[in-house]
């Protein structure tokens, strides 16, 4: 009954302190500080309780022990008194032989009495050992379980500070993606390539511009040699009508 009332309390505080931090958990590092620290609180609690239970029981055993001793020490007595008892009657002496007899049955009297208050107490000192020796071992349970608390927090507070960086380098990565149009990277090299395409119509621009004047070169050339001819011609037309 002990351990049922000791770790039976423990374990209600135990699940309603775990429910309130999952409930409102928003730092896991923080919710598992809290969990360890509320484990070793009841842990605290329990020894206490614990050290209260041996403390009972050990009283009980010296009260036990005591009982064995003082049955021993009454049995003894009466040894005493009955043969004191013997001896003055087979002086002659009954008056003072029966005075020792019934000293010696008092005694006897008080031996019975301690001897059945510590066959009393047994029963209870081995059923109380036995809670006691549970108890030990549910508190080194326990202590186990805290342990693994420990460790399991730091695993899963690492675990946690791994998902919040894989996330923000994903976010970052994300935030500069070369293959989405709609990134401020895609969105300047849109800007770039309009850019280059209006430095590249300009270019065609000038370069018409240069052909036209070539152009003009090539058609003045054509006509400067069509005059040319022309006068040769003429004058060629000239000298035959002298002649």
């Amino acid at each position: 009954m002990a351990k049922q009332s000791i770790f039976g309390r423990i374990s209600t505080l135990v699940r309603a302190n775990i429910n309130a931090l999952l409930d409102s958990a928003e730092d896991p590092q923080k919710m598992l500080d809290q969990l360890v620290r509320d484990y070793t609180n009841s842990i605290a609690d329990a020894e206490s309780a614990i050290a209260e239970t041996i403390g009972n029981l050990r009283l009980i055993e010296r009260d036990h022990a005591e009982d064995v001793k003082a049955a021993g020490e009454w049995g003894n007595k009466a040894l005493a008194a009955s043969r004191k008892a013997d001896e003055l009657r087979a002086g002659g002496h009954t008056a003072d032989a029966d005075k020792f007899d019934n000293l010696a049955k008092i005694a006897l009297q008080r031996q019975i009495g301690a001897e059945t208050e510590a066959k009393q107490a047994e029963p209870t000192i081995a059923s109380q050992t036995e809670v006691v020796d549970k108890l030990k071992d549910g508190l080194n349970g326990m202590k186990d379980k805290l342990e693994q608390l420990k460790n399991k927090r730091s695993e899963l507070v690492a675990r946690a500070k791994t998902a919040e960086a894989q996330s923000r380098v994903h976010d970052a990565v994300k935030s500069i993606d070369v293959l989405d149009p709609t990134s401020d990277l895609g969105r300047f090299e849109e800007k770039v390539r309009r850019q280059e395409a209006i430095a590249q119509g300009k270019q065609e621009i000038a370069a018409s511009s240069l052909d036209m004047q070539f152009n003009e070169l090539e058609d003045l050339g054509e006509l400067t040699e069509v005059e040319a001819r022309l006068a040769a011609l003429k004058h060629g037309n000239q000298s035959a009508i002298e002649d």
